[in-house]
């Protein structure tokens, strides 16, 4: 699809993006206000989330402040055209200690979503962030969507029945859905006050401040995906839904070659013109119970289906998110 094809595609439909002020809500929303939607943005704005004011800033977008456990949903969701629901707890050693709060939000919260949009909504697309974690320690390298499911932890438990939720409504209903599970995301708007989002947030943070950051054992596989090429990858979900070949499915999505965490410290330390250093330890006692080892995605079947692959290289994303970050790090430290 062409730009023109996409700001055609988009242009006036209204969309609702829960999460919209996290990392890749508030970045999607800046993808679609530039191509013509009318975009709403719900969000708690959780202290402890990946929330931030800043994120939306110059985006054009409505934001309404709510919890997605109790806010009034039903005129939020009132004749939607789309929905990217990318809402949820993150964080894998919250949802280890607050378990039920972490499957109020993960999962609860998506049936009574759901349930509204059946009545506000029952003609809108639904793309729903979803995640890799759910495999749980790799059984085969890359792991396709077949690979069994086994979370490590809390959090990947209560992200897997929010996903199901949502696939049962295409089964069912016969409503466009498509979920996409996502490995390492990263890029401006990232959470870099500490690693609540993932690890590379606090590495950019010290390299910037030329302090040093700690890397986890150190072996692991990782692929990461830039945050540009994630938003193109739920637009086009979007935009090809109501295909056969894309309603109801889940996909991996991965994104540059998979390198590990050691090697992904030196090309950030790398990226930042060779300011900033590391020590590696072993991980803490609480950590690595729920440490999955390597991973990387096979993400062959959402690439054949839809055209989508990822345009940015890890080290020229590394480079960009450095800059992104040099002159806004009192909005986001």
């Amino acid at each position: 699809m062409t730009e023109a094809e996409r700001a055609a595609f988009w242009q006036g439909k209204r969309v609702l993006v829960t999460g919209g002020a996290g990392f890749l809500g508030s970045a999607l929303c800046h993808a679609l206000s530039a191509a013509g939607a009318r975009v709403t943005a719900l969000d708690a704005m959780f202290t402890d989330g990946g929330a931030n004011i800043a994120n939306l800033e110059g985006a054009g977008v409505l934001l309404v402040r709510g919890d997605i456990r109790d806010v009034e949903l039903n005129t939020l969701c009132q004749d939607i055209d789309v929905l990217f629901n990318m809402a949820a707890q993150t964080s894998h050693m919250g949802g280890q200690k607050d378990p039920v709060a972490d499957i109020a939000i993960n999962a609860v919260s998506q049936v009574r979503l759901i349930q509204v949009m059946r009545e506000a909504a029952p003609q809108a697309t639904v793309v729903h962030a979803s995640t890799r974690q759910f495999y749980g320690r790799p059984l085969y390298l890359p792991v396709n969507e077949l690979h069994p499911v086994n979370p490590p932890d809390a959090n990947g438990v209560s992200k897997w029945a929010g996903e199901q939720y949502w696939l049962l409504e295409q089964r069912v209903l016969g409503r466009p859905v498509v979920s996409l599970r996502l490995t390492n995301c990263y890029g401006p708007r990232l959470r870099i006050r500490d690693a609540r989002q993932t690890f590379l947030g606090i590495w950019i943070r010290q390299c910037l401040r030329d302090e040093p950051f700690e890397v986890w054992g150190g072996e692991q596989l990782r692929d990461l995906t830039y945050v540009d090429d994630v938003v193109r990858a739920f637009l086009v979900s979007a935009e090809q839904a109501a295909r056969p070949e894309v309603a109801g499915r889940v996909f991996n999505l991965g994104g540059s070659p998979p390198a590990s965490l050691t090697e992904l410290a030196d090309r950030l330390i790398r990226a930042n013109g060779g300011r900033g250093h590391y020590l590696v330890k072993s991980f803490p006692a609480d950590r690595a119970p729920i440490d999955i080892g390597s991973y990387h995605a096979d993400d062959h079947a959402f690439r054949d289906v839809t055209g989508w692959q990822p345009l940015v290289g890890l080290d020229e994303g590394l480079a960009l998110s450095l800059d992104w970050y040099r002159t806004r790090l009192a909005d986001y430290t």
